[in-house]
């Protein structure tokens, strides 16, 4: 009878052992219930190419490159591809710079981006006017200013083409440092060393 009991009472602690086994894992099971968006083009979700072209010497070689990297921080939703682009906010993290040289790569880090002040990220809102032209207003170094851009939609995807002048945001320190340490590289034919303050953007977002 003794053992009998036993065998009752073990019993009862293994179905209780397990009952409070699975209890716990119940507990700890979570659902996603964060909402998903409904709109029919999201920039999150478009495959975004920033890519620029600067110039060096004075026959004004081209040197390619892009951003790697957009942070899209307000906006980029919509029912339409133009809805979706105005007023998005974004940010562009300096880091992500990619011109196919990393020895470039980290002269323009250190030596353009690097003397700027409060520079580890451009930033912007893009604003749509009509069916063919925007602008943006694009921080850097500290200062925002007005950058007007064209733009076509085509099969879905947004281009985009504008010109900056870095020095209207008081980069000529910048770009100096940057001819300085690149200045037998940005040599030309003519002996001169020559860093153009014109940058050319060419941006698609692929929906």
């Amino acid at each position: 009878m003794k053992k009998i009991t036993q065998i009752f009472l073990l019993l009862a602690f293994v179905i209780n052992f397990t009952g409070c086994k699975s209890e716990k894992k119940e507990n700890t099971t979570t659902i996603d219930t964060k909402p998903k968006s409904t709109a029919a083009y999201s920039l999150k979700e478009a495959t975004n190419e920033i890519n620029f072209t600067a110039y060096k010497t004075t026959e004004k070689i081209p040197v390619g490159g892009q951003f790697k990297k957009v942070n899209i921080i307000s906006g980029g939703e919509g029912n339409s591809i133009n809805e979706a682009v105005n007023n998005t906010e974004f940010s562009i993290p300096v880091s992500s710079i990619f011109t196919k040289d990393s020895s470039r790569d980290y002269k323009i880090k250190k030596f353009f981006f690097g003397v700027m002040d409060e520079t580890k990220l451009l930033s912007g809102k893009l604003t749509i006017e009509n069916d063919s032209i925007g602008y943006a207003n694009i921080k850097m170094n500290g200062v925002t200013e007005k950058v007007p851009f064209k733009y076509t939609i085509t099969n879905n995807t947004f281009a985009m083409k504008a010109t900056m002048n870095v020095t209207n945001w008081n980069a000529t320190k910048a770009l100096a440092s940057l001819n300085k340490i690149c200045e037998a590289l940005h040599t030309g034919s003519d002996g001169v060393s020559k860093t153009w303050s014109e940058v050319e953007l060419n941006i698609t977002s692929k929906f």
